[in-house]
């Protein structure tokens, strides 16, 4: 079991090594020895986790789609909404989120690994899904257009408003971008009980150390990962 342990830790050490490496220089830019140095690992630990840089950049893509630091709430709509806050606060704080994301709007690495796109969008589809089934969403909603949507325009923003003029607040623009959409989806009962807002982000980020440390106490012996 220590073993397994060490394993999963110098995995972990290895992919926020290349996650951090790429945030910095890019997929294309970055040397395996760059990686090496940062992890402070040997090349044949890397390429046992890691066959490849390639390998690398996947396991980064795989990694940013998280639902951790959510906590479960009798609206689902409220889960979904806190998933997309939470990831606008962390992104400019965590170099494996932006990394994925700078990875996935690359369009020479975009044809070499594929993206989280699809992933993003049935998490949010099967939030929606949940959510219809408990009657907080409209009954003419399609779930999956909806869940592609709010995936589409979540990454718009990022990407637009780094190119703006001034000084954009990325979980204020999320919060601003949620209200929109959710108000053409959500019904009329459940609409106003949301709370979508970035103080709720920061609240939510602030949480997460706490969050953690009950999943740890909650998981079954032996668990990792």
């Amino acid at each position: 079991m220590a073993q397994q342990e060490r394993a999963i830790r110098t995995r972990k050490i290895i992919l926020e090594a290349a996650a951090a490496t790429f945030d910095e220089h890019g997929y294309e830019s970055t040397t395996i020895a760059e990686i090496l140095e940062r992890a402070e690992v040997t090349k044949g630990a890397l390429y046992f986790h890691f066959p490849s840089k390639g390998d690398l950049a996947r396991g980064v893509l795989a990694a940013a789609v998280t639902t951790e630091g959510v906590r479960p709430h009798a609206l689902k709509l409220q889960e979904l909404a806190d998933t997309m806050l939470l990831l606008a606060y962390r992104l400019p704080r965590e170099p494996m989120l932006s990394a994925a994301l700078r990875i996935a709007v690359d369009p020479q690495a975009r044809r070499q690994f594929g993206t989280a796109w699809p992933d993003w969008a049935e998490l949010m589809a099967g939030f929606l899904r949940e959510a219809k089934a408990r009657g907080e969403v409209l009954a003419h909603t399609d779930e999956e257009e909806v869940g592609r949507m709010i995936v589409s325009t979540w990454t718009g923003v990022r990407v637009v408003t780094e190119g703006l003029p001034g000084t954009y607040d990325l979980p204020g623009e999320i919060a601003l971008l949620l209200r929109l959409l959710l108000a053409a989806v959500a019904t009329p009962a459940v609409l106003p009980r949301l709370d979508i807002s970035a103080a709720r982000a920061a609240h939510l980020y602030d949480d997460m150390p706490a969050r953690r440390a009950e999943e740890a106490v909650s998981a079954p012996r032996g668990a990792s990962g």
